[in-house]
């Protein structure tokens, strides 16, 4: 058996048992099922499925115990860790699209570029040993691409891009770098740095909404309120993780968000148009207003 073949199935047993507890009798006949489904041999025998108990929660850290006053399997302990749960994410989606030819025609991607994920593993590498890296970095609003020397940190996605968090070597300033076309002729370099003591990337972004660090400003309780149907989104993907309900009722849902106003953060506001209006503070309120202003002035 592949190990491509023990991955799906150790996949399949994790999301049998997040439905519903089960038997071993009943994870064998769903196994089988999916076995003539994906025309791969998942299969198992009690031994196997002892094995892949132990796998799951070495790699994916989801503990799988037998109830023997209900006679079932099931999962106990789960770690929500970030990566794990994408890695799980990850092998669903490549499991679901490899699973038969041609079925392109069924499926409506989303059009964009693809993610520059070919410079992951090397910053990775470069993080875990406290290598500097060097990289071309070419900036939106620059006129020429400019050479870069910088002690990366972290990595960071947002909005379907990865950005490479690093500490700038000439005023060891915090940057963000996005890792698209305009991040080339990386490489990491031999020479070792000395890991910021402290620092966080959790910490660092945990005040505000995208790849826009607020540095020393303090987080302020915005308030924001928004249209019933608009609301429901918002509910189901919250803006922030301080994201808190105050009211929630036919009429509008309105949230208070502990968070600094950043250019990324207004940006998002706007786009909600119609549907949200900023309850508070005083001085978001205005930039709403000023940035309002001034689009209208693009249609007089």
């Amino acid at each position: 058996m592949s190990k491509l073949e023990s991955n799906i199935r150790q996949n399949l047993i994790i999301n049998k048992l997040r439905r519903k507890p089960s038997t071993f009798g009943e994870i064998c006949d769903f196994l089988d099922r999916e076995s003539e489904l994906q025309e791969r041999n998942l299969r198992i025998s009690l031994r196997t499925f002892q094995r892949d108990k132990l796998e799951i929660a070495t790699h994916y850290h989801i503990v799988i115990d037998y109830d023997s006053s209900q006679q079932v399997y099931k999962i106990v302990e789960e770690l929500h860790d970030e990566v794990k749960s994408r890695m799980l994410e990850s092998f669903e989606i490549f499991n679901a699209l490899n699973i038969t030819d041609g079925i392109s025609k069924y499926l409506h991607f989303e059009k964009r570029s693809p993610q520059a994920t070919n410079n992951l593993n090397g910053i990775i590498h470069a993080i875990q040993n406290n290598f500097q890296i060097d990289f071309v970095y070419h900036k939106f609003w620059g006129s020429k691409p400019e050479q870069r020397k910088a002690n990366p940190l972290a990595l960071k996605e947002f909005r379907n891009r990865w950005y490479v968090v690093v500490q700038d070597t000439k005023d060891n300033a915090i940057k963000t770098f996005a890792l698209d076309r305009r991040f080339s002729e990386f490489h990491a370099t031999r020479e070792h740095f000395i890991y910021p003591e402290g620092f966080s990337v959790e910490n660092h972004f945990k005040n505000c909404f995208g790849i826009i660090s607020p540095n020393d400003e303090k987080p302020l309780d915005i308030v924001l309120s928004f249209q019933p149907y608009q609301g429901k989104y918002i509910k189901t993907m919250p803006l922030h993780e301080s994201q808190e309900i105050l009211i929630d009722n036919e009429k509008e849902l309105r949230i208070k968000l502990k968070i600094c106003i950043t250019f990324d953060f207004i940006k998002e506001l706007l786009s909600y148009g119609t549907s949200m209006q900023v309850v508070e503070p005083t001085a978001l309120i205005l930039e709403i207003k000023e940035e309002l202003k001034n689009t209208l002035k693009f249609y007089k």
